[in-house]
């Protein structure tokens, strides 16, 4: 045998059954390993921070199908008056706690109102406070913070402390106040209840935005492209919003589709303790309080908008934590 692996010519070995394979099918085989080794399926795009970060956020299947939630939910908030035939503001006494049916499918409530109906009107109240509020609490949030992470010294402490003072106070205490205080202005925009709700939410929810823009500041402003930003004559607001802001848009981003769930949390327990938008501006949460009532002889008046709270701020929860996966430089999955 010795002889015949010897005489097989270059290339060739024995294996362990004693056949000898000759260069050609050494070859072959080689080749076939080589195609089975890269595991395609995980192999990352060669496209841009923002492409890299979509396809990061779609791997992350809950985050998709909170986003697809969502999207569903708002679509079908902002079409409501042409999916449904009812009207939600019209009493209907003979249908009055009427269980879910075809026609009805969540029921009616006390007064024979069609619940998917307001459910649907609701969602484009609760959706649009948490939508602004967030707007607004971001905005001022990145200020604060950019503001204190770039100067540094006393106006960082100062700001700082302001932050920390805000935060020591008990939030719902506050936001009540804010609230009855921002309603006895004589200003009717004020005093339709909407507004009022967006602004006393984003004067008391800035202060986590602030603090994560002032550590990406602190960062960045020791990086090299903000030396030659300012080497070159930059103002200082030139380089806080050209050059630093974009580079802190990941955590931004994150905290304010995070915003977003807690807003919505914050309106349905004012409206549920009866402080948010007053009927009959139907909301998910003044919904939930009018429906106190009923929780023993028809729950489904309140188990509707309960689970259409739950739903929507675990799926926007989901779509923040998919979209801070997708962002952080660090993720390796």
């Amino acid at each position: 045998m010795d002889d015949g692996v010897r005489g097989s010519g270059f290339g060739a070995r024995q294996t362990a059954n004693g056949v000898v394979e000759h260069a050609p099918q050494l070859e072959r085989r080689a080749g076939d390993r080589h195609s089975r080794t890269p595991n395609t399926r995980h192999r990352t795009p060669l496209v841009g921070f923002w492409g890299l970060a979509w396809w990061r956020f779609a791997r992350h299947r809950m985050a998709v199908v909170g986003l697809l939630v969502v999207a569903v939910l708002g679509a079908a908030s902002a079409l409501a008056p042409w999916v449904s035939p009812y009207d939600p503001d019209k009493p209907q006494l003979q249908l009055q706690l009427g269980a879910p049916s075809l026609v009805h499918p969540m029921g009616t409530d006390d007064l024979g109102r069609d619940l998917l109906t307001r459910i649907m009107y609701g969602g484009r109240i609760s959706l649009s406070i948490g939508i602004l509020a967030m707007a607004l609490a971001v905005l001022l949030g990145t200020a604060v913070g950019a503001l204190a992470g770039y100067y540094g010294g006393a106006t960082d402490n100062l700001l700082m402390r302001f932050t920390d003072l805000m935060l020591s106070i008990p939030a719902l205490f506050l936001l009540i106040i804010l609230i009855l205080l921002l309603r006895s202005f004589p200003v009717p925009f004020l005093r339709g209840g909407v507004l009022a709700i967006v602004l006393a939410i984003a004067l008391l929810s800035w202060m986590t935005v602030a603090r994560l823009v002032r550590a990406s500041f602190l960062s960045l402003k020791e990086q090299v492209f903000v030396e030659a930003a300012k080497a070159l004559g930059a103002g200082h607001g030139r380089i806080m919003v050209r050059h630093m802001l974009p580079n802190a848009a990941s955590p931004i981003i994150v905290a304010a589709t995070l915003r977003v769930a807690n807003s919505i949390i914050t309106e349905s327990g004012l409206s549920f303790l009866g402080f948010g938008v007053q009927p009959p501006t139907p909301t998910w949460g003044n919904m939930l309080r009018n429906a106190q009532d009923q929780m023993i002889t028809a729950p489904w008046t309140a188990i509707f908008p309960g689970l259409f709270i739950f739903v929507t701020v675990i799926a926007i929860n989901y779509v923040g934590d998919g979209l801070r996966d997708a962002l952080d430089p660090r993720h390796v999955r």
